[in-house]
C-alpha cells in the first residue's frame, strides 16, 4: 500500500439502543449510535420485536385521508 494516501483507521464503538456495545475500528474516529443491532435484530434473533411505526402508520392515513372501519 502507498504510504500518505489512506485515512487513519481507528478504534471506534457501536452502541445499540438495547445496550449493546461493539467494538471496532473506523476512519471517522467517532462513537457509533444505532437503533438496532445484530444481538436485537428479529432476523437474527428469530424473535419478534415490533419497532415504533406508529406515528408513520398516523400520518399515512391523515394524508390520504383514510378512516378507521
Amino acid at each position: 500500500m502507498k504510504e500518505g494516501i489512506h485515512p487513519a483507521y481507528a478504534d471506534a464503538k457501536i452502541k445499540c439502543a438495547c445496550g449493546n456495545v461493539i467494538e471496532t475500528r473506523s476512519t471517522s474516529g467517532k462513537d457509533i449510535n444505532v437503533e438496532i443491532c445484530s444481538a436485537c435484530h428479529p432476523f437474527f434473533t428469530g424473535k419478534q420485536k415490533l419497532v415504533d411505526t406508529a406515528g408513520r402508520i398516523d400520518r399515512f392515513k391523515k394524508r390520504y385521508n383514510i378512516k378507521e372501519s
